[in-house]
């Protein structure tokens, strides 16, 4: 590798596994590729200033400190991107794109104040300055074997020390920092204190999780709250063997303290239990993390869709009555509601009380509500969960011996299954935003696979250095097994990416597949 600043060559050490490496002479056969590039390189670090331009026309050089100077300016201000080359998996251009970081990224004092809101919701900010209220966000939880549980956490504002109480504004609880770490690759020092703008591990905490933030217990501020989409993707995990069964548990509630986008939970008919996540490749990765960590050994079910349903239609008036009377004091609710769909991607599930004159008493509406929603976990055209839909209730009535929470629970539930039969019940399936980058020559083949996939391709743009890359949306259904066949169709030069985009409705075909699968 050929540093263009320093206009060396780079050598690792393959017995050190790249951690140690020397300058030398460039091999003659890239002394003039390597000045082609110095050249292009001195000429945008120029462009930084109008004393480095005029340098730079008089001497057509530029010094080693100029030049970094210039990329760091040029980059704080976003008009240029440092280009870095190197590979992880033999460990070579490591040191060089970490110097880069410290080089050329803004450090905390080159950015702007911090903004988070107070108890009231006011806006207010944070200087990456020692002399501020304490303020930090725990960004990742991780768990050691020696010390238990780490949380990772960046300093936005004052001091952290060992020993000191903090405040989770989002829990509404104090926290006592136990030790602090810090953390360099697989080594780890323990330190008193931690300033404005560094990163380290603490241990002790007990109810932090990914995402919250750190406060002075004297001066709240809560930061931006990291927000995790539903997972999109499920399958079911079982121990191979009794001794791995209660290791399993630890090792999975643990994976999902340490990522919030993994759920873990018990399918209460089959007894088995369920992992979701993001996609096939995330739940692959958990399970060989269960085995490599936790010394795991897992059989792991077929991957299943997270399916969702809902209503297109209003259903203006549905009746729902629950009447028992088996000698002694009976039970009685009667519910007359409204169901609307609710607009895709908003609160999911709205319950509005139109009660008037009394004719449902107060104490029995939010036994109505509970009824309601513990039938939103499984609807009636499937039994998947159903959201994004408003349940309005105005009418009703009531026996002043028999009704009670119960009956007007029931009462609900059965009103809301009738109503979601009337209002043109749909199931919906996820979508996933997929871009695929590849060799032009492979465009065609591969946008017809896409499309074979049920996938609506919505553009293709040019990459820099040669090649396209297609954006397209496809039903996470058919994207079971894609690394393989992508691998296949492209002779291995193709890569892609893939995100959770939206619900949509699926087609009748394949709806009609999903009920029938499900109901066997």
């Amino acid at each position: 590798m050929v540093d263009l600043i320093k206009m060396k060559a780079i050598i690792w050490d393959e017995a050190s596994q790249g951690t140690k490496f020397e300058y030398l002479d460039i091999p003659a056969e890239l002394v003039d590729s390597a000045n082609e590039w110095r050249e292009k390189l001195v000429e945008t670090a120029a462009e930084a200033s109008e004393e480095l331009m005029e340098k730079y026309l008089e001497s057509g050089e530029l010094s080693e400190e100029e030049i970094h100077q210039a990329i760091r300016t040029r980059t704080i201000a976003c008009e240029i991107q440092p280009m870095l080359c190197g590979t992880a998996f033999k460990n070579k251009g490591v040191q060089r794109m970490l110097d880069a970081v410290i080089d050329y990224l803004p450090s905390p004092a080159d950015i702007p104040p911090v903004t988070g809101e107070d108890d009231e919701g006011n806006p207010i900010t944070r200087k990456a300055d020692d002399k501020e209220k304490f303020s930090a966000l725990a960004f990742k939880l991780m768990t050691d074997p020696f010390v238990g549980q780490l949380t990772f956490v960046r300093v936005y504002s004052g001091v952290l020390a060992s020993g000191d109480t903090v405040y989770n504004p989002i829990k509404g609880k104090k926290e006592r920092i136990g030790r602090i770490l810090q953390m360099h690759a697989n080594n780890r020092a323990e330190i008193k204190e931690v300033l404005a703008g560094d990163i380290a591990a603490v241990v002790g905490l007990k109810d932090v999780t990914t995402g919250e933030t750190l406060c002075d217990v004297d001066s709240h501020i809560m930061l931006e709250r990291m927000v995790f989409p539903e997972p999109v993707i499920s399958q079911a995990v079982e121990p191979k063997t009794k001794a791995d069964q209660e290791r399993m548990g630890m090792a999975l509630s643990r994976l999902a303290a340490e990522d919030p986008s993994f759920r873990v939970r018990s399918d209460e008919e089959s007894g088995q239990t369920i992992i979701s996540g993001m996609g096939e490749l995330h739940l692959e990765i958990l399970v060989d993390r269960m085995k490599r960590e936790f010394n795991v050994e897992a059989n792991v079910g077929k991957p299943q869709v997270a399916y969702r349903e809902t209503i297109r239609k209003v259903c203006e008036e549905v009746e729902g009555k629950f009447v028992k009377q088996s000698g002694g004091r009976g039970q009685y609710g009667h519910v007359v509601l409204k169901l609307e769909p609710l607009p895709p991607g908003g609160a999911g599930y709205e319950f509005v009380d139109a009660i008037k004159g009394g004719v449902v008493p107060r104490e029995y509406i939010p036994a109505v509500d509970k009824g309601i929603q513990e039938t939103l976990s499984a609807g009636v055209v499937a039994g998947y969960p159903v959201v994004d839909v408003k349940v309005t209730l105005f009418f009703g009535s009531y026996h002043d011996v028999d009704s009670n929470e119960n009956a007007f629970r029931m009462a609900a539930s059965m009103a809301f299954k009738e109503g979601m039969r009337k209002a043109q019940a749909v199931l919906l399936e996820p979508m996933m935003a997929v871009e695929v980058e590849t060799p032009e020559d492979y465009a065609g083949t591969v946008m017809g696979d896409l499309s074979s996939r049920r996938g609506m391709v919505q553009g293709m743009d040019d990459m820099v250095g040669g090649g396209k890359v297609i954006k397209a949306e496809v039903p996470l259904a058919e994207m079971f097994g894609y690394a393989t066949n992508l691998r296949s169709l492209t002779q291995g030069r193709a890569t892609y990416t893939m995100e959770f985009k939206q619900y949509a409705e699926a087609p009748k075909n394949v709806a009609e597949e999903v009920i029938s699968a499900r109901s066997k």
